[in-house]
């Protein structure tokens, strides 16, 4: 059975924030709370645990995954970005935006698009996920929790957890979220690509 964290929506107890960073490391599946719901994440490298995720959300290999990452800073590691898109990127982040960009090497070729190559990237605003980044300092793999059947992201801890209590690690009860899908920008050619709107405005990237 999962373990089930109670963290502050607004101040996230550092305790409890190491006990899942501590999980992450020896090769958990969390569940946490992001701005459009929750989702589930591992570490980037680590095989086992995101082929648990893609069975757990049925996934195929032509799913996008995101990078969840703290600030800008991990950006060019792991994407090519050019100084338009950069800007685009800073000022719109932290918020409700996933924006799809051209990887690197440095991304594992299961996380990306097999036909494109390219990675999805956020900077979430929501603390109890920043702080998680925050404290495990590398960018989180991630995907939104969208049961098979289900349109959208699940939003209620206590539901998940009779849905997926022996299937995840740990579950982290951040308050009941709103559903609202982000906005996802296409960052791949000369002019942004609104692919789906979502939460975030889409003006910026007219």
């Amino acid at each position: 059975m999962s373990q089930f964290f109670y963290i502050h929506p607004d101040n996230p107890q550092p305790r409890l924030i190491k006990q899942a960073v501590e999980m992450l490391n020896k090769g958990s599946v969390i569940v946490y709370p992001t701005d459009s719901g929750y989702a589930l994440g591992c570490k980037l490298e680590d095989k086992n645990a995101l082929e648990r995720i893609c069975r757990i959300r049925k996934l195929d290999g032509n799913h996008n995954f995101t990078l969840m990452c703290r600030d800008l800073s991990e950006l060019s590691t792991y994407a090519y970005v050019d100084n338009t898109a950069f800007r685009l990127i800073k000022n719109n982040t932290p918020g409700n935006y996933t924006f799809i960009l051209k990887a690197t090497k440095e991304v594992p070729r299961r996380l990306m698009s097999e036909k494109r190559k390219t990675i999805g990237l956020r900077v979430p605003s929501n603390p109890i996920a920043l702080a998680l980044l925050e404290a495990l300092n590398e960018p989180m793999m991630s995907t939104s929790l969208i049961l098979p059947g289900n349109d959208f992201t699940e939003s209620d801890p206590e539901a998940i957890q009779d849905e997926l209590g022996k299937l995840v690690d740990l579950i982290i009860h951040g308050g009941y979220l709103g559903q609202q899908p982000t906005t996802v920008i296409d960052l791949t050619e000369d002019a942004p690509e609104v692919v789906r709107e979502g939460v975030g405005d889409v003006q910026p990237f007219r």
